[in-house]
């Protein structure tokens, strides 16, 4: 809609990963050069960490772009497996022909397929997404496979990425085995007022030739200060400020529109959702939830907040009571 407006030639603040908007901040750099050294050094395993929408998923699908051309991969996003369907869903993902079995058959399968593909100098990538949901037990199903190596080198790399938590369940004494097996570990934080500003003004640059001081310095500022440097929370509070400037015609997007946008569109937290934020990160997508069907608390929060609260218009039974839904959303956090 504001497209023609500020004669972009497409949205800048998708929400959708994107990696031809890759911005390339020290934080995201570093995180996509430790991806990079760990697979062509075949290290074995890697632990990436981050709050939700920092970037995580953009610097993966920038990964995928600079692979060398000798690596395949394979990349698990349901993390709510069994061990045996873990092994198999890996199978799969490298497109494998194997025999059905028990796991111990599926193991011997995939670690000959391993060994295949380094003769034929393969490198082999394991990617788990949200791998904080990975129980302990999955968690050490995951070491297992990275005990798939030579005498020289490893035949698998993994890479675990994940919220906050999975570094926290990572001191788990049980887990001990596998924190010793990490060979690089890097966290990723939220950009700094400078990063997001350098940030907005990269994704302006790349849809308009028309220079990218739409934002004023205290737009800008407001911004940095609601989103606390979080990529995907910057998204969207552009984005809507960039619909708000076209609706009032206004080529400049200012502070004051800035804060009519965090207040019109609930991107004020509740205090419920402040006190989670610091373990789960960007509200507006954390998926927990007691319905493990949709487990999106933020959808439900939201719902309320505007006072939609009809049957049809929330997740599950449970999300109709909102107290008891935040009941249930603690004991997924405290658990």
């Amino acid at each position: 809609m504001y497209k023609k407006f500020y004669e972009f030639t497409e949205k800048p603040f998708n929400t959708t990963p994107d990696s031809k908007f890759f911005f390339a901040s020290p934080k995201h750099t570093e995180a996509l050069n430790s991806l990079i050294y760990a697979i062509n050094e075949r290290k074995g395993f890697v632990v990436i960490t981050g709050e939700i929408g920092v970037g995580k998923t953009t610097v993966c699908r920038t990964l995928l772009n600079k692979l060398e051309a000798n690596t395949k991969v394979a990349i698990i996003t349901n993390t709510h497996l069994s061990c045996k369907e873990l092994i198999a869903q890996v199978l799969d993902e490298l497109e494998v022909e194997y025999n059905p079995g028990t796991k111990q058959k599926l193991l011997l399968q995939l670690n000959d397929y391993l060994i295949k593909q380094l003769s034929e100098d393969i490198n082999i990538v394991l990617i788990i997404d949200e791998a904080q949901n990975l129980t302990p037990k999955a968690l050490e199903e995951v070491r297992m496979l990275s005990n798939l190596e030579t005498e020289k080198e490893k035949l698998i790399q993994i890479i675990l990425i994940g919220q906050p938590q999975l570094k926290a369940k990572l001191e788990n004494p049980r887990l001990e085995q596998f924190k010793q097996r990490i060979a690089v570990f890097y966290h990723m934080s939220g950009l700094s007022r400078k990063e997001t500003q350098d940030y907005i003004f990269h994704r302006l640059k790349l849809v308009s030739s028309n220079g990218v001081d739409i934002f004023t310095p205290k737009a800008i500022d407001s911004i940095h200060s609601h989103a606390r440097g979080i990529p995907r929370v910057i998204n969207l509070v552009c984005d809507s400020a960039l619909l708000s400037g076209y609706i009032y015609e206004s080529k400049k997007i200012t502070e004051k529109i800035i804060n009519e946008v965090i207040k019109e569109r609930d991107f004020n937290y509740s205090p419920d959702t402040e006190a989670l934020y610091s373990v789960h990160g960007t509200p507006y997508e954390t998926k927990i939830c007691c319905c493990p069907d949709c487990q999106h608390y933020a959808k439900c929060e939201t719902k309320w907040l505007r006072g939609t609260k009809g049957e049809d218009q929330l997740c599950c039974k449970n999300c109709q009571d909102y107290s008891r839904c935040m009941e249930n959303i603690k004991k997924v956090k405290l658990n």
